[in-house]
């Protein structure tokens, strides 16, 4: 299997749809390498605006230009 295409402390966009309160094309800062769900790794990501922080699969991640 691959590895993360993302590692800690990477800066990126999280372009999932917008629910609730997510903050959908913001960026966000890896904090933790997650396994993977068994088609996708998954990654908590922080957002600086947000007191929380999000798990998104790697699918929903883009590089930060």
């Amino acid at each position: 299997m691959q590895e993360h295409r993302f590692q800690i402390g990477q800066t990126v966009y999280f372009t999932s749809r917008p629910i609730g309160h997510m903050v959908a094309n913001s960026t966000y800062e890896v904090v933790k390498l997650l396994p993977s769900d068994g088609a996708d790794y998954q990654y908590r990501i922080k957002n600086a605006n947000e007191a929380f922080e999000r798990v998104a699969r790697e699918s929903q991640l883009e590089f930060s230009r």
